[in-house]
């Protein structure tokens, strides 16, 4: 079996990333509403509530990109680590092996 085929099987560590990643999106796309429903808490009469809702939302997706990019960086290192060994062979192509069509 060829070598690029083993590296680019998805292992359970690769599909953890991809899944932090993903979480880190939600988070990040969900401060906007978290905001709004804090705007609408906070004009009902609950300041705390609206803004630890807010800030509860921030702190959770700030926290979801920290461990995102700390993974990934961790994964992509060992990436780095398993293609550089002397069995892997890279092959540059030149310019005239690119088809333009």
């Amino acid at each position: 079996m060829a070598v690029w085929y083993t590296v680019r099987t998805m292992r359970w560590s690769t599909m953890l990333v991809i899944a932090a990643a993903l979480l880190a999106l939600l988070l990040v796309a969900a401060v906007p509403v978290a905001a709004l429903v804090g705007v609408i808490m906070m004009l009902l009469g609950n300041i705390v509530g609206g803004l630890a809702l807010f800030g509860a939302s921030v702190l959770a997706a700030a926290a979801a990109v920290v461990i995102a990019s700390l993974s990934g960086v961790r994964h992509l290192r060992k990436l780095v680590t398993q293609v550089s060994q002397p069995g892997y062979r890279i092959v540059q192509l030149g310019r005239g092996d690119y088809y333009y069509g």
